[in-house]
């Protein structure tokens, strides 16, 4: 289930972990204004590319049929309004100009990056809401959705987020001593990305939550991790200590597997000669 969250005034958007309360993986999503200054540059882009094309398409088809032409213009709008957008936004990994300008990139709703697939699919459904309905069902789609999405967005499975805002996490758990002795010979796998982000957030928040969010969202919480932890804790124990001695223990053997390749790397590659060394 998505959601949405505000926090400091900003709204991010959520990922698949989200259940309640703006507990959420936070991606600040694009705001309307800046989305609409991004398609206006798009747009100017796109029209500079028509006119150029037109120009350069009189000296080289004047004179041939009218079938030429015909399908040369038809050629040149396709090019201009659907390509060149599609084209940006694949080899630009989610950004186009305007995007660029203002800071703004696509990403899948599950917040990982775009493909071609939905770059194609975001250009045709954009060159019809876009160009042929003058932009008004885009304009009132992204003022009425919460995540600012255009219908394109949705037929591709996309959103806007600006990356001149960061995320913001609460500080990592501690381990519970209760259940330190357990976590530490229990087999834990690691922890998608978005269910790890929404358990630090829970528990940041858990004091802030009525006790009807805390029991479902931390219910729906505990279940996903525990489909990545063998053997199950002890049995009473309480569902935010579960949480915290997972996320913790996790965090200490991830910390010390880096340690290891850093050990590693350290000794098996001779130091960079042009790296400055640091006094002691």
């Amino acid at each position: 289930m998505s959601g949405l969250s505000s926090v400091a005034g900003s709204s991010y958007a959520t990922d698949d972990q989200v259940t309640s309360e703006g507990v959420a993986v936070e991606l600040p999503v694009a705001g309307f204004v800046m989305r609409i200054g991004s398609a206006l540059i798009d747009a100017a882009i796109s029209i500079g590319v028509f006119i150029a094309s037109v120009i350069a398409s009189i000296y080289l088809l004047f004179g041939r049929s009218d079938a030429v032409t015909g399908a040369a213009t038809i050629l040149i709008i396709i090019v201009s309004f659907v390509a060149v957008p599609i084209v940006q936004e694949t080899l630009l990994r989610g950004r186009t100009v305007g995007k660029l300008i203002f800071g703004l990139r696509t990403v899948r709703d599950d917040g990982g990056p775009i493909r071609f697939r939905h770059a194609l699919t975001r250009g045709l459904v954009g060159f019809i809401e876009g160009w042929m309905l003058m932009g008004l069902p885009m304009v009132l789609s992204e003022m009425i959705d919460s995540k600012s999405r255009r219908l394109g967005d949705f037929t591709a499975g996309t959103y806007v987020i600006t990356e001149r805002r960061s995320m913001t996490l609460p500080p990592p758990p501690q381990m519970p001593p209760r259940l330190e002795a357990w976590a530490r010979t229990a087999d834990i796998a690691t922890l998608p990305g978005g269910l790890s982000i929404a358990v630090r957030q829970y528990l940041g928040r858990f004091a802030t939550m009525t006790p009807a969010a805390r029991e479902q969202t931390g219910s729906g919480l505990l279940s996903a991790v525990l489909e990545y932890v063998s053997p199950p804790p002890p049995i009473g124990s309480p569902r935010e200590a579960v949480l915290a001695a997972v996320l913790a223990e996790r965090r200490r053997r991830d910390l010390d597997r880096l340690a290891r390749d850093r050990a590693v790397r350290e000794r098996l590659i001779s130091p960079d000669p042009l790296q400055p060394r640091t006094r002691a």
